[in-house]
């Protein structure tokens, strides 16, 4: 089983070729090109290198969201794409999920926290049992403070990870009441080789969707749309 994996879900941009549990290529850049400048050329290096024929693999997988509407269409956009041109099924994974797998087998509970402005993050929270990725509360979008005082509640501690770290690390320092830890630059961040190892399983049980049926996990409405709603309301 051979899987392209993409992930633009966020600041970082990724591409991964997965084949039967052996991660072949991951291309990760986490710098400031938007990822219509960036996602198709790391493809096509990440093909040249490992002189892939796009024709011999059984699936594309996508990181699905939540995250950022810019970042999620576009990766959507070339899944479905390159699905739609090679005849392949897509693979969706939550963003969110994905994130907490980059932790593979961690103890205690893993929290991944992508920034969603407004002192909101999408997040979830995780636990690995017997080798397996355990849901104890699924990706959502939810203010800073609420998500503290759910991981307190909970009494254990948390490895955080994603790119809200940086923006609420200060928030969480003043408010954590349980051990927590960050994770290190290497595994802090979306990558697609846990995108297609996730995928991996996935694909197994039968998670597949057309290309022209799938469709990104927004989670929230866009800004754009939330500014329209306001202005309708005040016309009211």
């Amino acid at each position: 089983m051979k899987i392209l994996a993409l992930d633009s879900s966020g600041l970082v941009a990724s591409v991964a070729v997965v084949e039967d549990d052996q991660l072949l290529a991951e291309y990760t850049v986490n710098y400031k090109k938007t990822h219509s400048q960036t996602l198709l050329p790391m493809l096509d290096e990440i093909a040249k290198m490992i002189e892939l024929d796009l024709e011999t693999i059984d699936a594309i997988a996508v990181a699905a969201g939540p995250g950022s509407f810019t970042g999620l269409r576009i990766g959507s956009a070339t899944a479905k794409g390159l699905g739609l041109a090679l005849k392949k099924p897509l693979i969706p994974v939550p963003t969110v999920d994905a994130l907490a797998y980059n932790l593979y087998d961690s103890t205690g509970v893993i929290c991944p926290m992508m920034d969603a402005r407004r002192k909101q993050v999408y997040t979830g929270i995780y636990r690995f049992a017997d080798h397996e990725l355990v849901t104890v509360s699924r990706q959502k979008a939810i203010a800073v403070e609420e998500l503290i005082r759910e991981l307190n509640a909970l009494g254990e501690a948390v490895i955080f990870l994603g790119d809200g770290v940086t923006v609420y690390q200060e928030m969480l320092k003043e408010n954590m009441q349980v051990p927590y830890s960050f994770a290190p630059a290497h595994l802090n961040k979306q990558r697609a080789g846990a995108v297609g190892a996730l995928a991996e399983k996935y694909y197994r049980e039968g998670k597949t969707v057309t290309a022209a049926e799938h469709q990104p996990e927004y989670l929230r409405v866009s800004q754009a749309e939330r500014e329209r709603a306001e202005r309708e309301a005040g016309k009211k």
